[in-house]
């Protein structure tokens, strides 16, 4: 099927699910409160662009959000980049996260979480809470105060929450980082910043072995000379602590404040609550400030409102401390949902092994990459018989484009009755530009919606919207989460030339995108990393769609070669047995392309390679591999990919083809 095609409908919404969930009740509710009669989603999503003000503001008020002091009115200055939200407004957003700790959500479950090194460790909502005032008494204790950074180098577990949520308690900004991180990434990061304190484990586990970090952490102590305290986190139980002067055990920061409650310090709107980072590939990353009303509003719309989150539910997103969706994930409290953490392999002992955490703790809404999916499909899973996932009604999926072939695999194989949410945004915003809603079907290899409040379109190179045809991803109005500035950016310069150099006042996001005529989303890679042969754009996962389905390519990457003023089309693919093409798959990988997209979309080579790089959050290094391709001047920054030695081997192999620049 042409990708132009309307893709059919795999999955529709049930009488119960339009009715119940929470995006239809606040469509009612709004019915009721007189903004009028709502047809379906698209009417909707257009008054929610239309009325901007109106409709964050009934999202803070349905949520259930609260202030200390009403903002004066919901958007101040309108102008992007400076939009102005919720100006005079007084609020913490830790207490947000942390309001089910009152009243009768006290003794409800607030977080389960489960390491390859520890027992599973279960925390009420009054637990968590009372950990969180003592966590952030140690802080202050310590000289920690508002502004300041508090950085954890910590796995996704339970102390990464109680850190964040003491540190935004009293006004200090949180910054993490994954433990299997390299030292030199993480100050790449921290040294950035200058924090205060630290919060720091001494190893982790992974795929069944042990990682002892302490000699690195003590290095990356020395490295930070602003810091005031350590905070030791004994995720390897029979391992020691972090040592030196400024290192206290995590269980002694909390028994020694034990009693005190979180402060929940009233602070302005944009206050920072984390600072952010992009990939940092290509020099030292980006630090992204996001402030504690834009993202806390916008949070509560995406998880409450789109992923249908809410009290009684159990959520399940598999993510690290380094990538967004942990931040995503860690809002979840606000709904009043438990949240299942999970840290390790998600292949370890075997690929089931998260679907089985999945039925064991009967969760309702499980978050994922979009590869580790294809990697279930791959290796011929079949949840859905091992497994009761009965209670799972939302399935998010993200990192980069799902492949139609995975949502087949999904509800033949996984599960037949769950909402395939695909949803796609960026740290940028700490959130998503199009994805799912109870509302619509889901149509096969589709995103579903532009997100409400959301004015996403597709623009051409010359700035104009286009009607189904594939552009830019941007969005023309304000949206809460856009970063409130750039560390050390005090005129705004890079900022701005992140996001809004290329059509002024409007953000322009980087990504190549078609929205389809039944209003739903098809992204075709990175704006940056699209092929142009013959003049005509080419976005690379046109061609995973068609390589990475079939059942001997494990793997594969795709980049321009530019030669004689033209591009050829470079695909790399690790095959999925041995170390050679054969040229019987060469042959059938040309016409797969050819057929499934189009006669520009062949590659003009195809190398076999032993691995792809990623960067830390799951996500393929196009960029890196073009420049070495085309002889740009190395500048790969190699502690930021998970594994760097992928790009030696490549560079290798695309010598012995002839095909790096003499």
């Amino acid at each position: 099927m042409s990708t132009e095609e309307q893709a059919p409908i795999v999955w529709r919404p049930s009488a119960e699910t339009l009715e119940q969930s929470h995006m239809g009740r606040y469509a009612r509710w709004l019915e009721a409160g007189g903004h009028g009669h709502f047809a379906d989603y698209h009417a909707l999503h257009h008054w929610s662009i239309t009325e901007l003000e109106t409709f964050w503001q009934t999202v803070w008020d349905y949520c259930g959000l609260k202030c200390e002091k009403p903002a004066e009115q919901v958007l101040g200055r309108r102008s992007m980049p400076g939009a102005e939200w919720f100006p005079g407004m007084r609020m913490n957003f830790a207490g947000n996260l942390l309001a089910s700790a009152e009243g009768d959500g006290a003794d409800r479950e607030a977080v389960v979480a489960y390491c390859e090194t520890r027992p599973v460790l279960r925390r009420t909502f009054a637990q968590l809470r009372d950990d969180v005032g003592a966590l952030e008494g140690f802080l202050s204790n310590q000289g920690v105060a508002v502004g300041d950074r508090v950085a954890g180098v910590v796995t996704n577990g339970y102390e990464a929450l109680v850190g964040m949520l003491a540190a935004t308690s009293l006004g200090a900004i949180w910054s993490s980082a994954s433990p299997d991180f390299g030292i030199g990434a993480i100050l790449d990061r921290f040294s950035q910043i200058e924090p205060t304190a630290l919060v720091a484990v001494n190893g982790y586990g992974y795929g069944g072995k042990v990682f002892d970090r302490r000699e690195d952490f003590n290095g990356l102590i020395d490295g930070l000379p602003s810091l005031r305290c350590v905070v030791s986190v004994q995720q390897l139980p029979d391992t020691p602590h972090l040592a030196g002067k400024l290192v206290t055990p995590w269980q002694n920061s909390i028994a020694d404040n034990a009693g005190q409650a979180p402060s929940f310090a009233p602070l302005p709107p944009d206050h920072p609550v984390y600072i952010l980072y992009s990939s940092g590939t290509t020099g030292k990353p980006k630090c992204i400030v996001h402030g504690a009303a834009g993202l806390l509003v916008n949070h509560a719309k995406e998880l409450m409102l789109h992923g249908d989150v809410g009290p009684g539910d159990r959520f399940l997103y598999f993510t690290t401390c380094g990538w967004m969706m942990w931040n995503w994930q860690a809002s979840a409290l606000l709904t009043g949902a438990t949240v299942v953490t999970v840290d390790g392999s998600p292949g370890y002992p075997d690929l089931s092994s998260l679907w089985k955490t999945v039925a064991d703790e009967k969760v309702t809404h499980f978050g994922t990459s979009a590869r580790f999916l294809a990697g279930c499909r791959k290796a011929e899973l079949v949840p859905k018989k091992d497994f009761d996932l009965a209670p799972l009604r939302v399935l998010f999926s993200t990192g980069s484009p799902l492949l139609p072939e995975d949502y087949d695999w999904v509800y033949d194989q996984a599960c037949s009755d769950v909402l395939l949410g695909s949803i796609a945004g960026g740290t940028d915003i700490c959130g998503c530009f199009v994805g799912c809603t109870p509302l619509l079907p889901v149509r096969r290899g589709e995103i579903q919606c532009r997100l409400l409040g959301v004015d996403a379109a597709a623009y051409d190179e010359e700035g104009h919207a286009l009607d189904g045809g594939r552009g830019e991803l941007v969005c023309r109005q304000p949206l809460p989460s856009m970063p409130v500035s750039f560390w050390n950016d005090p005129d705004g310069e890079r900022y701005h030339a992140a996001y809004f150099e290329t059509f002024p006042g409007v953000w322009a996001h980087g990504d190549f995108i078609r929205f389809t005529e039944h209003g739903g989303a098809v992204i075709y890679g990175r704006s940056d990393a699209t092929l142009n042969p013959g003049g005509v754009r080419i976005g690379t996962a046109e061609i995973y769609r068609q390589v990475e389905t079939e059942a001997d390519v494990r793997d594969s990457l795709v980049v321009g070669r530019q030669i004689d003023g033209d591009v050829e089309v470079v695909l790399l693919v690790v095959p999925t047995r041995g170390d050679a093409l054969a040229d019987e798959l060469v042959t059938r990988l040309k016409r797969r392309i050819r057929e499934g997209a189009s006669p520009r979309h062949v590659p003009r080579h195809i190398v076999a390679v032993p691995d792809i790089p990623y960067t830390r959050s799951g996500k393929k290094v196009e960029l890196a591999v073009a420049r070495l391709i085309n002889g740009a001047a190395r500048s790969d920054n190699r502690d930021a990919l998970a594994n760097p030695e992928a790009l030696d081997a490549i560079r290798d192999r695309l010598a012995a083809s002839n095909l790096l620049p003499k």
